[in-house]
């Protein structure tokens, strides 16, 4: 087995499938855990697990926790939030120099 750890940052909250509620936007740690393929030839390691880093809020904002997530749900996130981001770009007016 092997852990990464990777951070991925949302400009705007979000959801995910599966988890109630919304996330506000942020940088959000990501733990991927691997094994490693048997009897191959070369190395290779496959996916076990995703998981979000989530900080608590308020008094609970000293206290984190993994929630599970897929490889896709969390690419549709990132998704939707650059969709977001460039729609939001684009409706802005040009601005005029001076």
């Amino acid at each position: 087995m092997r852990t990464s750890r990777t951070s991925v940052t949302f400009a705007h909250p979000f959801s995910l499938q599966g988890a109630p509620g919304t996330f506000p936007g942020g940088t959000y740690e990501v733990v991927i855990e691997e094994e490693q393929l048997q009897g191959l030839s070369f190395e290779a390691w496959r996916r076990t697990a995703t998981f979000l880093t989530v900080h608590g809020k308020g008094g609970h904002a000293r206290r984190s926790e993994w929630r599970e997530i897929s490889e896709t749900d969390l690419d549709a996130a990132l998704s939707r939030d650059r969709a977001f981001s460039d729609a939001s770009e684009a409706a802005l007016p040009p601005q005029e120099n001076f």
